[in-house]
């Protein structure tokens, strides 16, 4: 069975859970999965619900306790650097059916990656592994290469009114 490039983008909620309930279903169905989550390094609640499946995924963070929504610091750029060397391991691995970079796109925004090293992963991609990348400001290049795209729109979202991240929603 072929695998598939998706992208989840847009200024709406849901792209990371999006990913990550593709990536509970491949797991349900026995696939192993490597998720690398780009510019997050908080523990939240999603981190320790795919923790049950340890035998099935692999999590890593590569980013600080919080979200890069500042000029990146050099700190920044390292831990993007070395999630990159270590996803791409991970996709052309052959230990994993899927491989979901989370925030990706957010990182090439923030020039923590390149869009070149974006593309050269999808490019990397063994046949049969599904790789999902997510994150705002998705490059028209990693748009083009992607077999499936959807962008989020943020219609309402109760953020705008003050109500912050919430433990089991958001964090």
């Amino acid at each position: 069975m072929p695998g598939y490039v998706h992208v989840y983008t847009g200024d709406g909620k849901g792209k990371t859970t999006a990913a990550l309930g593709l990536a509970l279903r491949a797991a349900g169905a026995g696939w192993r999965v490597f998720v690398g989550q780009f510019v997050k390094g908080t523990p939240t609640s999603e981190i320790a619900a795919l923790a049950r499946f340890a035998d099935l995924m692999t999590v890593r963070q590569f980013g600080r306790r919080s979200f890069v929504d500042r000029e990146p610091e050099a700190t920044d750029l390292e831990l993007a650097q070395l999630g990159l060397v270590e996803c791409k391991e991970a996709l052309i691995s052959g230990d994993y059916a899927m491989v979901v970079l989370d925030e990706a796109n957010v990182a090439a925004a923030l020039k923590l990656l390149a869009v070149d090293d974006l593309v050269d992963l999808i490019d990397a991609r063994p046949e049969r592994v599904e790789l999902v990348l997510t994150g705002r400001w998705a490059h028209q290049r990693v748009i083009q290469r992607a077999d499936l795209v959807t962008e989020m729109r943020e219609v309402k979202h109760y953020y705008r009114s003050g109500v912050l991240a919430r433990t089991g929603i958001e964090a």
